[in-house]
């Protein structure tokens, strides 16, 4: 089966786009975004939107491969809604939906700290933020630690309770940094309904996680 034929019914638009996407991260590749346009299509089913816009902005909000330690991770969406202004337009999009489109990619990242002002963004954002949670978020989380040749956990103190917590080198580090706090921020109806049952996957991941290293007098 071609890739494109994962993002039906929009086969032909994902067949003009795929084939300019590139990068090495396996958290973000085209199973990550396969992953995405199924969360989407969900959302979009309850909760209304452009579906066509959202295919375009699937396809499109990591077209840019920024690296998680590059001092650009917090622009990556902003550059990859400038390209995307590019792709579309080279497509033959009206300016309009093409900037529906660039204004949803720029604000769906976590790090750009930007709020979705659209229907369509709200939905992507849920959309690309579920697939950061549940067990699909576990294995990305444990992925992209290993391509940072983090450490799993710091020893002497797992939960941070001493220290500041630093994900950059110690993966469980990331779950109370970030994963634990996603759950809270979703837009739609729909997205924070499937949000929370995901988020009591990772939540008992990391309990279940500790109780296996921790001295249980560190857990008292």
């Amino acid at each position: 089966m071609m890739n494109s034929d994962l993002f039906a019914p929009f086969n032909e638009l994902a067949s003009k786009l795929l084939p300019m996407l590139s990068g090495t991260d396996g958290a973000h590749d085209v199973s990550h975004l396969t992953r995405v346009w199924r969360n989407v299509k969900e959302i979009q089913h309850h909760e209304g939107g452009d579906l066509e816009l959202l295919a375009a902005a699937v396809l499109l909000h990591d077209c840019v491969d920024v690296p998680k330690q590059s001092p650009l991770r917090s622009q990556a969406s902003r550059l990859a809604a400038a390209e995307a202004i590019a792709r579309l337009t080279a497509l033959g999009w009206s300016a309009t939906r093409i900037d529906l489109v660039a204004s949803a990619i720029e604000s769906h990242s976590y790090s750009a700290g930007i709020a979705p002002v659209t229907l369509e963004a709200c939905i992507l954002q849920d959309g690309d933020r579920l697939d950061a949670i549940g067990f699909t978020g576990i294995a990305r989380c444990f992925y992209t630690a290993g391509r940072m040749g983090s450490s799993l956990y710091e020893p002497s103190d797992p939960r941070g309770k001493r220290r500041a917590l630093n994900d950059a080198d110690f993966a469980l580090d990331h779950f109370p940094a970030k994963l634990l706090k996603l759950a809270e921020g979703f837009r739609t109806v729909t997205g924070r309904s499937i949000a929370a049952r995901r988020h009591e996957v990772i939540r008992s991941f990391y309990l279940g996680m500790l109780e296996e290293f921790e001295d249980p007098v560190e857990r008292a």
